[in-house]
C-alpha cells in the first residue's frame, strides 16, 4: 500500500503553487488516490473559483468512489462562493480523507471534519500541522486576528545602511535580489512605505513579476500631515493602480481634497503626541478591506515603527556587498530597548545567495504562525 505521506507532500506542493493567487482565501492542494495511484488533483486559485477538493474530484470522476483524498486544509462545510466541499466529498463516495490541518475559520473549524465523519468517512489529521500552518500564515492571522500578516523588506549594506546621507538608495543590491523583491510584491495584497521614502525615491510601487496579479496591488503611504506631492508618480497613477494614504485625524483638509480629487483614498488613523500613526489602527482598516498580507518596504522610520509597535511578523533583508559608514541612513532607528536582553530575538529561517548579494529571511517573536485548533 502506498504511503499516504507521499500524496500529502504532493498536495502540499500543489497548495504552494497557488502562492500569490488565492488571497483572501487560503492556499489549498488536494489529491485523489485510488489503488495507490493519483486519480485526480487540484489546487485553489481565487479567480478560478472552485476549491482544490472540487477540482480534484472532478478530475477523478468515477474513480473518486472508494478512493482516498489528501487535502492540506479541512474541507469547508458552508456555502460561500461555492457549495460546501465536505458535501461534494460525501457525494463522490470518498472512503478516507487525510487532512493537513483544521481550518481556523470559525465558519468551518471542525464542522467539515464532523460532516465527513457523520457520513462514515474516516478522517485522519496530520501528526504535525506546523508546515500547513506556516504555508497559510497570512490567512491564519487574517481570519483569527483580523489583521494582515506583515512582512518587512529592506535592501541594505553589510553595515546595516539603507541609503547614503543624501537619501538616494538605488541600487544597493543586484538584479537577482530585485527579482526576488518583485516576487514578494506578487505574494502580497498591499505594499506600504512612509512619506519620506515616497518623496526621496518617487517610486511607483508596482508589481513587475513575470506573472499577472489576480487583483491589483494596493499601494499604501503613511503620511500623517498629508505632505505627499500631487506630482509624485504615486499620485499621478492613482487612477490606474489603487493608492491609499493614511494621515492623522483632521490633517490638511485642502490637501486631502486635492488628493481625493486625484483618485487617492485618504484614511485617518489615530496618532500619538509625536504625530506617529497607530499602526494597529492602520492594519485594522486594511484588514477590513480584505488585505490579508502587507509588504512594508520602508524607509527606516517606517520599518522602525513596525518593530517598535510590535506589528512585524516576518522579515526579508537583502544585503549587498558594500559599506556606507556611520553618516549613512540606518535600516532601524531607536527602538527604546537599550539593553541586549531587552531586544527582540528573531528566528532566522533561511539565508540564500542571490548573485553577489544574500537574503536573510525569518520571523519576529512571537509572530510564529498561530496554533491550529485541536480536533481528535
Amino acid at each position: 500500500m502506498a504511503n499516504p505521506d507521499i500524496f500529502m507532500r504532493r498536495a502540499f506542493r500543489l497548495a504552494a503553487s497557488g502562492l500569490g493567487r488565492t488571497s483572501p482565501n487560503p492556499m489549498v492542494g488536494a489529491v485523489v488516490v485510488r489503488d495507490g495511484k493519483v486519480a485526480g488533483q487540484g489546487v485553489h486559485v481565487y479567480e478560478r473559483k472552485w476549491h482544490a477538493e472540487r477540482v480534484a474530484l472532478d478530475e477523478a470522476g468515477p474513480e473518486a468512489k472508494g478512493a482516498d483524498l489528501h487535502v492540506t486544509l479541512e474541507p469547508c462545510s458552508h456555502q460561500g462562493r461555492t457549495p460546501a466541499c465536505a458535501d461534494a466529498i460525501v457525494a463522490a463516495g470518498v472512503r478516507r480523507v487525510f487532512c493537513g490541518m483544521v481550518d481556523p475559520n470559525p465558519l468551518v473549524s471542525g464542522r467539515g471534519i464532523e460532516r465527513l465523519r457523520s457520513a462514515g468517512i474516516r478522517v485522519e489529521l496530520a501528526a504535525d500541522p506546523a508546515p500547513f500552518l506556516e504555508l497559510n500564515r497570512a490567512f491564519v492571522k487574517f481570519i483569527t486576528r483580523r489583521r494582515p500578516w506583515v512582512v518587512l523588506k529592506a535592501a541594505l549594506t553589510l553595515d546595516g545602511r539603507i541609503a547614503p546621507a543624501s537619501g538616494r538608495s538605488r541600487w544597493i543590491t543586484g538584479e537577482k535580489a530585485r527579482e526576488c523583491g518583485q516576487f514578494l510584491r506578487f505574494q502580497a495584497d498591499a505594499i506600504l512605505v512612509g512619506r519620506g521614502t515616497a518623496t526621496a525615491d518617487d517610486p511607483l510601487l508596482s508589481c513587475r513579476y513575470k506573472r499577472p496579479r489576480p487583483r491589483p496591488l494596493l499601494r499604501v503611504v503613511l503620511d500623517p500631515e498629508l505632505g505627499l506631492s500631487l506630482e509624485s508618480r504615486l499620485v499621478r497613477t492613482a487612477g490606474e493602480w489603487p493608492l491609499q494614504v493614511f494621515c492623522r485625524p483632521g490633517a490638511a483638509p485642502d490637501r486631502r481634497q486635492r488628493l481625493e480629487a486625484a483618485g487617492v483614498r485618504v484614511s485617518e488613523a489615530a496618532a500619538g503626541p509625536d504625530g506617529v500613526l497607530d499602526l494597529d489602527g492602520v492594519l485594522e482598516q486594511l484588514a477590513g478591506q480584505g488585505i490579508a498580507s502587507l509588504l512594508v518596504e520602508g524607509g527606516g522610520r517606517t520599518l522602525t515603527e513596525f518593530v517598535r509597535q510590535g506589528q512585524a511578523d516576518e522579515f526579508d533583508f537583502f544585503y549587498g556587498p558594500t559599506l556606507l559608514g556611520g553618516e549613512a541612513l540606518p535600516v532601524l532607528g531607536g527602538l527604546g530597548r537599550p539593553e541586549l536582553d531587552e531586544s527582540p530575538r528573531l528566528r532566522v529561517r533561511r539565508v540564500r545567495r542571490l548573485g553577489p548579494d544574500f537574503l536573510v529571511h525569518g520571523f519576529f517573536p512571537p509572530r510564529e504562525p498561530c496554533a491550529s485548533p485541536e480536533i481528535e
